[in-house]
């Protein structure tokens, strides 16, 4: 799989065994308050960007540095906008297993992680006229980059999960490695329409960029 920002060199969250839980539960606590009113102001970004750079950057992980490189790259000009907030609050709820429709903690009942649920075995992708949806972080780039890939092969972006769609991508990051992960609203509807004998194929990350870079 193509790493293209090098977030899984020397990776501790992809062996369990290494992970720092207490900087992991920390995260996840600190991350699930800043979105519990449902938006994200500057103070509270500036504020996880220096937290973040004190008590995590020297673990390494993947999870933390692409957290902490999107905060930088956000606040490089001084300003969160709408369109900045909006997506760091995505991802921030990504991490936490949390959802709009249950943003506090306290409306979430602990789940142990699960694999989550590809078709096996994996489709071969087809790409002229296809709809693809993502949903969770890229490994590969921003949303926007990985959807420009798709266009590129001819095929299309769905502007969210339907019985039209043929594809959801689930992303590498804050899924099944996140310790605190649920599954998302994306992912659980697919999952839905899948049962009900829609013909969507939901694939990791790793089988889509297989698909493109071989």
């Amino acid at each position: 799989m193509v790493d293209l920002h090098q977030e899984f060199q020397n990776s501790r969250f992809f062996h369990e065994a290494r992970i720092d839980r207490r900087s992991a539960d920390a995260l996840v606590g600190l991350a699930a308050g800043i979105t519990a009113d449902g938006m994200i102001n500057q103070q509270e970004a500036e504020f996880l960007e220096s937290w973040i750079a004190t008590n995590l950057v020297h673990l390494d992980d993947p999870v933390v540095n692409l957290l902490y490189r999107r905060l930088a790259d956000m606040l490089a000009d001084g300003v969160l906008d709408a369109e900045e907030s909006v997506e760091l609050l995505s991802m921030l709820r990504s991490f936490t297993g949390l959802s709009v429709g249950k943003p506090l903690p306290s409306d979430n009942v602990f789940t142990a992680p699960n694999d989550l649920p590809l078709c096996k075995p994996a489709p071969e992708l087809e790409w002229n006229g296809r709809l693809f949806v993502f949903t969770g972080v890229m490994a590969y780039g921003p949303r926007k980059e990985c959807e420009a890939l798709v266009l590129e092969r001819q095929g299309q972006i769905g502007s969210g999960v339907s019985k039209k769609i043929h594809y959801l991508v689930v992303g590498s990051i804050g899924n099944d490695q996140w310790l605190h992960s649920t599954y998302g609203t994306k992912i659980k509807k697919a999952v839905e329409l899948r049962e009900a004998g829609a013909q969507l194929a939901i694939v990791s990350e790793e089988h889509w960029q297989n698909a493109i870079f071989g």
